[in-house]
């Protein structure tokens, strides 16, 4: 695989990024990814300041290569937050669910590589205003929350692509070689890569929560919570009263009241598969069985290279 700006950007050997996912994302997994080729994020959005000052000590013990991680810029304790990835000399930052104005300006002048993720090409033109140093274009297919534009990612790559001329991730949806390839196809350098990075054994979700996933079938996910966020669910007890709720016109407040606090961490942490919120993107029932990093990135590379060696994408 060649080089590109990507990998250059953020000196990797594969433009593969993992996702930054809640109560998935924590140092085993990051290391992992980051010494497979890829860049490995810790998600900061499920963790408190001192567990993800603990968890980026971790993943520089684990790994010399570099690593990033994820926040949600609607985190309540931002700020801490922030110091913290300052003072731990963390060199990459994604950011997501917020304006990537508020803290683009910041990270870069602590020499802070920034890549924002948007979910249309309206947000990518905001994101190079900003001063971001690559974009990562998410489309409807992804697992946990996502735009509220509804966009596949197929339809969306290209739209950015248009609207932008920075490096340019895509997500949602892309878990294969072969899907890699198509996304590279249409203007993208990279792919980032959660849901099936999630399901791996070094992932710090729940057994359960992964075996549950590595079952489900095409049409098993939803994207529901629209008034409140938009979050592709695994159906279950708990997405069953959300959708309850949603149909007969429950308002924000009403379903922020079922929500309540810990769903998540109830079901991709600690296992309820009926009460917790199950979120995973619509890919992972193209799988079957738990596999390594090392499993996972190999397999990707060698489908990728196989497809572009084999001329498909020039046969038209």
């Amino acid at each position: 695989m060649k080089q590109n700006r990507i990998t250059n950007l953020l000196g990797i050997k594969y433009p593969i990024i993992q996702g930054g996912m809640v109560w998935c994302s924590g140092w085993r997994l990051a290391a992992a990814v980051s010494n497979a080729g890829g860049l490995g994020l810790i998600g900061a959005g499920s963790m408190h300041p001192e567990v993800l000052q603990e968890h980026i000590r971790k993943c520089k013990q684990a790994t010399e290569k570099p690593f990033g991680v994820n926040v949600p810029l609607m985190y309540p304790q931002i700020e801490e937050i922030m110091k913290i990835i300052v003072d731990e000399k963390v060199g990459i930052v994604f950011t997501s669910a917020g304006n990537p104005k508020s803290w683009t300006p910041f990270l870069k002048s602590h020499g802070i590589k920034v890549v924002h993720v948007v979910s249309s090409s309206k947000f990518a033109r905001k994101c190079e205003e900003a001063g971001v140093d690559a974009i990562v274009a998410e489309g409807f297919e992804a697992g946990g929350h996502n735009g509220r534009e509804e966009t596949t990612t197929f339809c969306l790559i290209p739209q950015v692509r248009r609207a932008t001329s920075l490096p340019l991730l895509a997500a949602g949806g892309i878990a294969t070689g072969s899907g890699m390839a198509a996304a590279m196809a249409l203007g993208a350098e990279g792919v980032q890569i959660g849901t099936r990075f999630a399901l791996t054994k070094e992932s710090s979700a729940h057994d359960c929560f992964k075996q549950l996933c590595l079952s489900l079938n095409e049409g098993d996910t939803k994207l529901l919570l629209k008034k409140v966020s938009p979050t592709r669910l695994v159906h279950n007890s708990f997405s069953e009263q959300v959708e309850a709720l949603e149909n007969r016109g429950a308002s924000a407040e009403e379903l922020k009241t079922l929500l309540g606090k810990g769903r998540a961490k109830k079901g991709i942490f600690e296992g309820d598969l009926e009460n917790g919120e199950i979120e995973i993107g619509q890919i992972a029932s193209l799988f079957r069985e738990m596999q390594t990093v090392d499993e996972v990135v190999d397999e990707i590379i060698n489908e990728y290279n196989n497809v572009i060696s084999s001329g498909i994408l020039e046969c038209f």
